[in-house]
Formats: C-alpha cells, structure tokens, sequence
C-alpha cells in the first residue's frame, strides 16, 4: 500500500474524531452542570467504572480527577461482581462510562448504586439504554461513525475521554484550585519542574549573605569568599536591602581603585537590586536573569523588595533542570 494512501486513511480517522468532538461541543447542557457540582460537592471518592476500553479510559479519567483535588479511583465492572462493590460507598458519587449503556457487566453495578442511593453519573450514547434510564445525572453523548470498519471504538472512546476531561477541569475551575494546589499533588516530573517557584529552589535565612553597606571592603571580601555564593545582599540599619555586590564587581573595583579596602560596601554595590516575588515561577525567574544578564535574583514577599527572604541562583534552577 502506497504512503498517500496510509496517509489518507490518518486523515479520514482523524476528521471522524474532529466531527465526534464538535457534536460532542454542541450536546453539552445542563445536565453537564449538575454533574460538575455533584463532583465538586462530593465529601468522600469519585469512582469511574467501566468495562474493556471505556475502563481504560475510566483510569484515565479518575487519575485527571484525583490530579485536580477530586480524590478519585477507577474500577473494572468485571472485578466488581467479584468483590469490589464493597469499595463503593453511599457517599461516593459513581461515574459509569459506556457506549452502548447495556453492556451485561454494568448490571450489578448499576442495581447496586440505585439500591444504595448511590449518586449515579451515566455517560452513554444510547438513550433509552439500562445505564441512561437508571442514572441520577445523565450524561448523552452524540452517537457517532466509528473509523475501521466503522465498529472499531474511535470516535466514541474520543468523546469519552473529553467529556472526562471537561468534567475534570470544570471542577477545578468550580473549586478554585490553583497551580500552587496543584503543585503539591505533582511535586516531581516535569509538571512538577514547570511548577517551581523561587521559594522551592532559593537561599534562605541563614543562607543569605548579608552585608551592612557601611562594612569596609576587607569585610565584604572575607564573607563573599567564606560563602562562595559570588554575591552579597547589601542592607542598611533597619536590614532592608540597599544594594548587591557581585565578585565580577569587586574584580572590576580592584583594577580601577588603588586601594579598594579603603572603600565601603555603598561606594561599589548597585543599588536597588532586581527582586522577585517568592511565588514567581523557577522558569519565569530564568528568563529574567537572561533579559537582564544576571546570576543572581533577590526573592521577597507580599511585594516588600527591600526585605529580602532569599536568593535565587542561576546554578539552582538549571540544577533542577529547568529551562
């Protein structure tokens, strides 16, 4: 087979999916609200059941629910006659996932949650089906043309896996839950590096290299050598930040002055310092740095930039391999 032809057949599965999409934009309504403050209003799980693929997206969809601060598990319909109905409780609100809505393993599952009062959510595309009569909230999603053989699950498990996402994410927006919550659920990876912020990779307390501006040179020298940080946080009597003084600076004072140790920390330090809020992001940080040709940030917070908190190192950001 020619590779225009694979290429043509990419294409026709691709403008089913994109058609599956755009019916499924157009079909949403009301009951997608109801089902949305049903997960945000939930005091125990949100439990995705399914059976085959739509298990598989079930997974899915519980893992980008539990991610988002909806506490979340999924479970196969095919287990649950074995046992794991007992992991559902009359708190939970159930999402049951399923093209055709009748598939013989939803039974138990279905009987149970209506005979426990259980909150049930029906994602199906068929309407007078077992699933869509017997759910609280019913969630009809558009029947669609399947690519491959026009049977093969694609369109469909498509809508699925979006509708997931957009209850997912509908929720987030309903609970406010910020990047900063976020975080805390996704402390390593990549997510977890594009979330960084100034306070999880700077110097702080005792780490900071205060001077005062008034110290003599011999002083400035002896403590940017004993810390080895290549800079110093200039401060005046009340310890906010006056100025900084990097070792290049110092280099540069010692070629044009004859005797440098007669100098004080104000006469060399640049005054007023860049300074970044704590909760700047480690990558935004980087690109300040770059703009402005520097190594070093001061960090502060509640946007007080003559009380410095800490100190922000290029070598820190790049060694949490963050670019």
């Amino acid at each position: 087979m020619k590779n225009t032809n694979l290429r043509k057949i990419a294409e026709k599965v691709l403008e089913l999916e994109i058609l599956a999409l755009k019916r499924l934009k157009n079909s949403i309504g009301k009951t997608f609200n109801d089902a949305v403050k049903a997960i945000v209003n939930c005091k125990s799980k949100i439990i995705v059941c399914g059976v085959g693929k739509s298990f598989l997206i079930a997974s899915k969809v519980s893992s980008t629910m539990s991610s988002v601060g909806c506490p979340s598990f999924s479970i196969n319909a095919n287990e649950c006659s074995h046992g794991d109905l007992g992991s559902i409780s009359r708190k939970d609100v159930l999402i049951i996932i399923s093209n055709s809505g009748n598939t013989e393993e939803l039974k138990p599952v279905i009987q149970y949650a209506n005979r426990n009062k259980i909150n049930l959510i029906g994602i199906t595309s068929k309407k007078g089906s077992i699933l869509y009569n017997a759910s609280d909230i019913k969630l009809l999603i558009p029947e669609v043309k399947e690519a491959g053989l026009s049977i093969i699950p694609t369109s469909s498990t498509t809508e699925q896996i979006a509708i997931g996402d957009c209850l997912a994410i509908a929720a987030l927006s309903k609970k406010k839950f910020n990047k900063k919550k976020y975080k805390l659920l996704h402390p390593h990876g990549s997510i977890g590096n594009q979330l960084k912020t100034a306070e999880d990779l700077m110097i702080s307390k005792n780490g900071i290299p205060f001077v005062d501006e008034n110290s003599n040179m011999k002083t400035a020298i002896n403590l940017i050598t004993k810390k080895k940080l290549g800079i110093l946080i200039a401060v005046n009597k009340k310890k906010l930040t006056t100025g900084i003084i990097t070792d290049g600076q110092l280099r540069r004072a010692n070629q044009q002055t004859r005797n440098i140790l007669n100098l004080k920390v104000k006469n060399i330090m640049t005054k007023n310092p860049l300074s970044i809020d704590k909760d700047t992001l480690a990558a935004k940080s980087l690109s300040i740095m770059s703009e402005n040709k520097i190594t070093s940030l001061c960090v502060h917070k509640n946007n007080n930039k003559k009380k410095t908190i800490g100190i922000l190192h290029i070598h820190h950001i790049l060694s949490a391999n963050i670019q």
